[in-house]
């Protein structure tokens, strides 16, 4: 009978030994601080490609998803405001061309033959009204011709002179063709135009939106034949090869991510158990929206956040905008 006491005592002790171990371990476990998680999102450049014409989309040669690569033709713009102004400068310059052909090359061969004549034919006028004067002079120093005559003479005569040089003037300037100025302007004209043209030539380049990096097209946003206005966005590109993490980090965690560090990330989208290497290579205080706000009754005090910026220190394969990334702590 004493043997069974001792017995039951010592079952008895074995339990409540194990009771006490038991609630220790789940004390200890409950008591353990838990681990923090920082949780932040992959993020990549992502570039808007816009046209600096207004017009309509003619065309897609992408479509979302898609690969691109650096200098491909994206979008097609159709645009009847750069056609007219194109068939405008056109016909400036067809026009400003004959202007300055008209100024280089001067007066046509009829003309200067006309000057010519007309020259030669002043030229006679004035010798036979030289030959009457002089003939009216010897009359009049004999006395037999009156002065008055002889004034009239002398003034037809005179006359004659002054078209012979007026002639002689036309002829030179049909022969020399347009003054120095003139020409100077027609050339000015036509270079004018020119100007226009590889202003047009430009815009007319803009109806072809290219892609300014290689990626992938993330989204569209008009549809083919909707109005695009200069400057719009058409179309988004997202460079895989240049990502990085954001994460929201309260001011009192901060020393945990100081510039240049080295922290590691899982990523639940690729993988719960592998670590991702990452720097810190920005760190900028977030707006008071986010500030993590004190009681003010507990001594406590407001706690900012800040967005801290890690890049990969190496490339992270399916890595792709959105994804969550966690540090533990």
């Amino acid at each position: 009978m004493k043997k069974v006491k001792e017995g039951s005592l010592l079952l008895g002790l074995i339990a409540l030994l194990t009771v006490v171990v038991i609630v220790a371990v789940v004390g200890v476990i409950a008591l353990r601080p838990e681990k923090i998680l920082i949780q932040g999102e992959s993020e990549a450049a992502e570039y808007r490609v816009s046209g600096k014409v207004p017009g309509r989309i003619e065309m897609y040669l992408y479509e979302e998803g898609d690969q691109v690569k650096k200098g491909d033709t994206l979008v097609v713009i159709y645009s009847p405001e750069v056609e007219a102004k194109k068939a405008q400068a056109l016909a400036a310059r067809e026009m400003a061309q004959a202007v300055n052909q008209k100024a280089q090359h001067g007066a046509r061969g009829e003309q200067i033959t006309g000057a010519y004549e007309l020259y030669q034919k002043a030229k006679a006028g004035e010798e036979i009204y030289r030959k009457s004067y002089e003939r009216v002079q010897r009359l009049y120093d004999k006395g037999v011709v009156s002065a008055q005559k002889r004034d009239e003479v002398e003034a037809q005569y005179k006359a004659a002179v002054a078209t012979v040089k007026a002639a002689k003037s036309q002829y030179d300037m049909a022969v020399a063709g347009a003054r120095e100025e003139d020409k100077a302007a027609a050339e000015a004209q036509v270079a004018r135009v020119d100007g226009i043209l590889q202003e047009v030539a430009a815009a007319e380049a803009e109806k072809y939106l290219l892609s300014p990096c290689d990626g992938e097209v993330s989204e569209l946003f008009p549809k083919v034949g909707e109005l695009v206005g200069q400057g719009s966005p058409v179309m988004a590109i997202v460079d895989l090869n240049d990502v990085w993490f954001t994460f929201a980090v309260r001011e009192d965690m901060l020393s945990k991510f100081p510039m240049g560090s080295v922290v590691e990330v899982t990523v639940p989208a690729l993988s719960t158990t592998t670590k991702y290497p990452l720097t810190v290579t920005h760190i900028k205080a977030m707006g008071t929206y986010a500030t993590w706000r004190s009681t003010k009754q507990n001594g406590g005090y407001d706690v900012r956040t800040f967005d801290v910026k890690c890049r990969p220190i190496v490339s992270i394969p399916g890595l792709r905008p959105g994804m969550t990334a966690l540090v533990a702590e």
